[in-house]
């Protein structure tokens, strides 16, 4: 049986595992009960790309530093960033890698879904700004402008790597730009530290169609999540903001004071998992 809506998961920054929303997958799985059988649920991993290099350059400075456990945080973690964010006009560049991995997983979607039904994506942190981006890129493509960076500035020529051999469609190439593209849920985002020095009226948001929502989730707490809606007038007419206190409980006392645990309790908090079952109720029922 087909499936009847996509959850896409992307990660943060740093050192992430392959298997990273084992956790909300679960939890999902335990909520929505025979429902769960009717969710695709696929995930976005592009750590493979940048982790190798990021480890080689630990390895070769590891010796000489403290605070080992603090600098990895800020070596992998911002390292992802810069990474990404420069020398990204190649079509080989980590940014277009990572872009592909985005719509192999989108592709993959469509097809579990018959080729039609609602996409969602959950995104955190520097996943946040990696999915806005694909998704800019792709709409500025469909609106005849096609971007410098990103796979988008020739789709062609990166095609074969997002189908596994074969010619995009032109019905798949329109799902790829964000048709479907219905729910972006985004925890713990650090958009605002790549756009923060812009003109405010240079600062827009993706908005793939004309049923697309957003939802952002951020803790006062973690000094990487920000809300999004006050950064422009076009952030606030796509944006809906959410302050939460990720990780509550004893948890959440501990973590009042800001450290790096702090970004990453946000896809275990009921404030982000309770309006995420209902959505995905609604879509699934």
């Amino acid at each position: 049986m087909p499936k009847k809506a996509a959850l896409l998961t992307v990660h943060g920054m740093g050192r992430t595992e392959e298997d990273y929303n084992a956790q909300i997958v679960s939890d999902l799985r335990h909520r929505l009960g025979q429902l769960f059988g009717s969710l695709h649920v696929g995930k976005v991993y592009y750590q493979d790309v940048l982790q190798p290099n990021e480890d080689r350059v630990w390895k070769s400075v590891a010796s000489r530093v403290k605070w080992d456990d603090l600098r990895k945080f800020v070596l992998f973690g911002f390292g992802d960033a810069a990474g990404l964010e420069s020398g990204k006009e190649p079509i080989g560049s980590d940014y277009a890698k990572a872009q592909i991995k985005i719509a192999r997983e989108l592709l993959l979607a469509r097809e579990a879904m018959s080729m039609s039904g609602p996409v969602l994506i959950l995104a955190q942190s520097l996943g946040c700004q990696v999915t806005s981006n694909y998704f800019w890129d792709a709409h500025q493509a469909a609106m005849g402008n096609p971007p410098r960076v990103g796979i988008w500035q020739d789709i062609g020529r990166v095609q074969a790597q997002i189908t596994g051999g074969r010619p995009l469609t032109a019905e798949e190439i329109s799902f790829l730009q964000g048709k479907s593209f219905r729910l972006f849920i985004t925890t713990g985002c650090n958009i605002p530290i790549f756009v923060a020095a812009h003109a405010k009226e240079d600062i827009v948001p993706i908005r793939p169609n004309e049923h697309f929502e957003w939802h952002n989730y951020y803790d006062q707490d973690d000094v990487l999540g920000w809300p999004l809606a006050d950064m422009s007038d076009e952030y606030a007419r796509v944006v809906t903001d959410h302050a939460v206190n990720a990780g509550s409980g004893i948890m959440g006392w501990l973590l009042k004071s800001w450290n790096p645990m702090s970004h990453t309790q946000y896809w275990g908090d009921t404030e982000v998992l309770d309006p995420l079952e209902a959505r995905l109720r609604s879509l699934l029922a």
